[in-house]
């Protein structure tokens, strides 16, 4: 099954339920008026939304609509729970490495996480705001999930079940703007940005064999520019699987329907594969050339986000955004 978002007056928009080719979708207000209203009462919403998808896909629904990404709003456009964690460890080893820096032990055997901002996400393609060139733009390109309530002090054996949707994620990162944050010693804030998720978020069983329970076992393709800038494979040197990040985030207070956990950026130790952020490509460059020649992202680059089964369809709709000078005169609304 495969929801998303439409654009409409309100904050949360409307729930669409969106056919398995992205092309049609329908309203599904008389289920859920919002994709948490969903999330909130998921045991009677799911199976009527699952009888809805089947009858767009059959093309027998009622209200049937062509499917514009652009009217979409990320599927949830804002969240009670934001939570980015850093899986792909051998991208943590990576960074510290380009700095000569050693990576503790506990960094194998204990997630790293952080606490995003999720009042306001922006849609998959919505422009990336930056005040600033110097600021250092830079893609994340993740896979998240979506959960319903999970109990504090879950185990990751049991954590899967809540497990409800994936999507993909573009973390924006303000380089430029982390070393001075982070030597306050007190975690991000002003360099991580709004993220954007991608048009549709689907559920496990629409990723078929390519979902082991835990990961998705698809390589995340990221181009900048038009130019293929990674596609490492998200179920490959995943550390810490979902369940486990749901675990960690749960180990001291309960989750509530409609939390977001990230896996952080996806990273393969083959890097024939290419990157998923500008940071790791110019941290490669360092170790190589003792100094990094990639620039990150300025105004009027764009980056484009999406996975593909093995048929070649796209599964989530693409993240496709373009880097402009924000304009405090116009207040530009990022939805």
């Amino acid at each position: 099954m495969k929801l998303a978002t439409l654009k409409t007056g309100g904050r949360d928009g409307t729930l669409i339920v969106v056919n398995r080719t992205l092309t049609k979708a329908v309203k599904a207000s008389d289920i859920a008026p919002t994709l948490q209203a969903a999330l909130d009462n998921w045991k009677k919403s799911e199976p009527k939304l699952r009888k809805l998808y089947k009858l767009l896909n059959a093309g027998d629904a009622k209200g049937i609509f062509k499917l514009d990404t652009k009217k979409l709003a990320s599927p949830l456009p804002r969240a009670y729970q934001w939570a980015d964690g850093s899986a792909y460890v051998n991208h943590v080893e990576l960074v510290r490495k380009a700095r000569g820096a050693e990576m503790p032990p506990s960094f194998w055997t204990d997630p790293l996480m952080y606490q995003g901002a999720s009042d306001s996400f922006i849609g998959p393609t919505a422009p990336i705001e930056a005040g600033s060139e110097d600021w250092g733009s830079d893609m994340e390109s993740e896979v998240a999930v979506v959960t319903d309530d999970v109990p504090m002090g879950i185990a990751p054996t049991d954590a899967a079940q809540h497990i409800k949707l994936v999507m993909l994620v573009n973390d924006v990162s303000l380089r430029n703007l982390i070393p001075n944050e982070l030597a306050k010693g007190f975690g991000f804030f002003q360099s991580k940005p709004a993220s954007a998720f991608s048009p549709v978020a689907v559920t496990p069983a629409e990723l078929g064999d390519a979902w082991d329970g835990g990961k998705v076992k698809l390589p995340l393709i990221t181009h900048l520019n038009g130019d293929l800038f990674g596609k490492p494979n998200a179920g490959v040197d995943m550390t810490f699987d979902f369940p486990a990040l749901i675990a960690h985030a749960a180990k001291t207070r309960h989750l509530v329907a409609g939390t977001i956990i990230g896996s952080g950026t996806v990273s393969n130790v083959d890097r024939s594969s290419g990157s998923s952020c500008i940071a790791e490509k110019r941290m490669l460059e360092t170790i190589a050339d003792g100094k990094p020649s990639t620039p990150f992202m300025r105004f009027g680059d764009r980056v484009r986000i999406e996975m593909f089964d093995k048929n070649g369809d796209s599964l989530f709709g693409a993240i496709d955004q373009q880097v402009v000078k924000y304009d405090s005169s116009q207040k530009t609304k990022a939805a």
